[in-house]
């Protein structure tokens, strides 16, 4: 099976033509865009041996229309924030499933947010007692973790607070459905709707007792599609296959196997894509650089 370029139903999937410049455009105002910048779960991890699908950890970048909204911020968002800082000035809304380091650890290094004419709005929940949004990226970009300060990004950004379980609204039209997707570890699960599309994001799911699955199942009802982890961390076995299952039960169209185990190279996810394609036929291994369009 070529795992390079696929065209399947409503779905539409491209890959970048090289490593980190010159994606497949497919982005048309009517057009919800999914386009993958960091698909690793935990640490980066590249190298030859992942070059395929890719190395930096999670980041996403979903647009509906002109509207861009960015998911999580891990080492992917540098190369997302380079194709970025050549569209300013550019607006965006930036999400985080929780505001762990792998989650955050890219906002230093994103350029797009030192350009003066763009506009980012950072939004999260599960800071500590009292902290906001603001409080954890300050804490990053403070010494010893980082010695340049937040405060000098020349973007204008702004930070928004949320209880998982709300329903945000960051432009005309669009509505992001929240669910906290566990019990123990809290992680926030998101859906984007928009003009009768829909979207998925849960990762860093926990399948067992410690997740909820009635509340991701509720985020996935009928999605087109849910992106998915195949692993929460290094080391873990067959998370994949419960997510896919997950799909089937929520009547999700296209599943996304995401945030992939770092000790997984190209050889390892390659038959993980041959093994889900067979059991849930249309079932898609995200690659850094492969952009999906409903």
């Amino acid at each position: 099976m070529t795992h390079d370029v696929i065209y399947r139903r409503r779905l539409t999937i491209g890959i970048k033509d090289s490593r980190f410049a010159g994606y497949i455009s497919l982005v048309e105002k009517d057009s919800l865009v999914v386009q993958f910048w960091g698909v690793r779960g935990g640490i980066a991890c590249p190298g030859r041996e992942t070059v395929r699908y890719g190395g930096n950890t999670a980041c996403l970048l979903i647009t509906c229309g002109d509207h861009k909204m960015i998911f999580d911020a891990g080492t992917g968002i540098r190369f997302l924030g380079a194709d970025l800082i050549k569209q300013s000035p550019v607006s965006a809304d930036i999400f985080f499933s929780r505001t762990s380091f792998e989650r955050i650890c890219g906002v230093p290094f994103f350029a797009a947010g030192y350009h003066p004419a763009n506009r980012f709005c950072f939004w999260g929940d599960h800071q500590h007692e009292g902290e906001s949004v603001r409080d954890a990226l300050v804490n990053l970009m403070s010494d010893p973790v980082f010695p340049v300060p937040i405060d000098i990004m020349g973007a204008t950004l702004e930070f928004s607070d949320f209880k998982t379980g709300e329903t945000l609204h960051p432009a005309d039209g669009i509505t992001i459905t929240t669910v906290a997707l566990n019990k123990s570890i809290k992680v926030t699960g998101y859906r984007v709707n928009w003009r009768g599309k829909s979207v998925a994001y849960a990762s860093d799911l926990i399948h067992g007792e410690e997740g909820d699955e009635a509340a991701t199942l509720q985020l996935l009802d009928g999605a087109d599609m849910a992106i998915l982890n195949t692993a929460r961390h290094a080391g873990e076995g067959a998370n994949w296959r419960n997510s896919m299952q997950l799909c089937d039960d929520a009547g999700v169209t296209t599943c996304v196997l995401y945030h992939h185990n770092p000790d997984r190279d190209d050889k390892d996810m390659d038959a993980i894509a041959d093994e889900a394609e067979t059991t849930r036929p249309g079932t898609v291994v995200a690659r850094e650089g492969m952009v999906l369009k409903l």
